[in-house]
C-alpha cells in the first residue's frame, strides 16, 4: 500500500473533479508551484496511483440517447469460452465496458444505443449471437446524475 499525505490525495481529488487539467493549474487548486505539482503527479503515475486519465464522451451528443446496463451469463464455462466471448463482444462498438463479475452473471456490459429499437437490433443481432451467450438481463439507465 502507497503511504499518501494531504497533498496528494488533494491532487488526486483535483484531477478526479477534472482529469484534464495540467500541473499548474493542479498546483494553482492544492497551493503548490507547477514544477511540485508535476513531479507529484509523476510520482503518482509512477507508484500506479494514476493509470491514466479518461476522455468522458456525452454520448447522448453523439446521437445514443439509451445507455443499457446488460448482465451476461455464458452457457459454457471455461477459459476458451471466455476468452472467445471476451474477444467478440470488444469488437462491437455499442459497448461501452465489459466488466466480468462474480455472482448470477459472468460479464456485465454497458452498451450505448440511439433509442430502445436500436439496442433491440444489437441485442438480437450482435449480443446473442456471440460466442457462449446463455441468459442476458437488461437494465435501462434513467439517470447517471
Amino acid at each position: 500500500m502507497i503511504e499518501l499525505d494531504h497533498t496528494d490525495h488533494a491532487i488526486l481529488d483535483a484531477l478526479r473533479s477534472d482529469g484534464g487539467m495540467n500541473a499548474k493549474q493542479v498546483g494553482d487548486v492544492v497551493g503548490l508551484s507547477q514544477p511540485a505539482a508535476y513531479r507529484r503527479i509523476r510520482r503518482l503515475e509512477a507508484d500506479g496511483v494514476i493509470t491514466g486519465r479518461a476522455l468522458i464522451v456525452d454520448a447522448a451528443k453523439l446521437g445514443y440517447g439509451v445507455t443499457v446496463f446488460l448482465g451476461v451469463k455464458l452457457a459454457a464455462r471455461g477459459r476458451s469460452a471466455m476468452a472467445d466471448f471476451e474477444r467478440a463482444v470488444i469488437s462491437i462498438p455499442e459497448v461501452q465496458l465489459v466488466q466480468q463479475v462474480i455472482g448470477v452473471h459472468d460479464y456485465r456490459l454497458r452498451i450505448v444505443a440511439q433509442d430502445l429499437s436500436d439496442f433491440e437490433r444489437i441485442l438480437r443481432r450482435r449480443i446473442m449471437t456471440l460466442p457462449g451467450v446463455g441468459d442476458v438481463e437488461s437494465n435501462v439507465l434513467l439517470s447517471d446524475e
